[in-house]
């Protein structure tokens, strides 16, 4: 299992929360960073890392799982499908088309050329470490930032 997991919730984006957590838990479990049969926090632990009502996580797991991202077992909490399936082509660009939307928006609003912004994803996406495997035994740990 992975020693971190680093979820960023902008509660000011336009984007759901829920929605901004199924989509980094997607990533996560498509990057390999979660794997089938691992097991994730509770939803009052989820909820309370992450500063959120339980309803909210309530109602991403149920999407995450109708999606067959995750499954729910009886009395023993949420755990990464066994076949979670990888995110298609379209939806990876559904996901980073919201992102790049919300981004576009907000440069605008702010008045930063899009010369700039194209900068400064680049620097951003070389700062971006990929995620590696950690010892089996460490439990989940989510780090949490949230902007606002």
């Amino acid at each position: 299992m992975p020693s971190r997991l680093h979820l960023q919730l902008d509660p000011r984006s336009g984007i759901p929360v829920y929605r901004q957590m199924m989509d980094q838990m997607k990533y996560y479990v498509v990057g390999g960073t979660l794997r089938p049969g691992d097991q994730l926090p509770s939803i009052r632990e989820l909820a309370s890392a992450l500063a959120v009502n339980p309803t909210t996580v309530v109602k991403a797991y149920t999407e995450l799982e109708r999606e067959g991202v995750i499954e729910m077992r009886h009395g023993k909490g949420a755990f990464v499908a066994e076949q979670a399936r990888s995110l298609s082509v379209a939806e990876q660009e559904s996901a980073l088309r919201r992102s790049a939307r919300q981004l576009a928006l907000e440069s605008a609003q702010l008045g930063v050329p899009a010369a700039r912004v194209v900068q400064l994803v680049r620097e951003e996406l070389g700062r971006v470490a990929v995620p590696g495997a950690a010892a089996e035994s460490e439990p989940v740990k989510f780090t949490v930032v949230a902007d606002g």
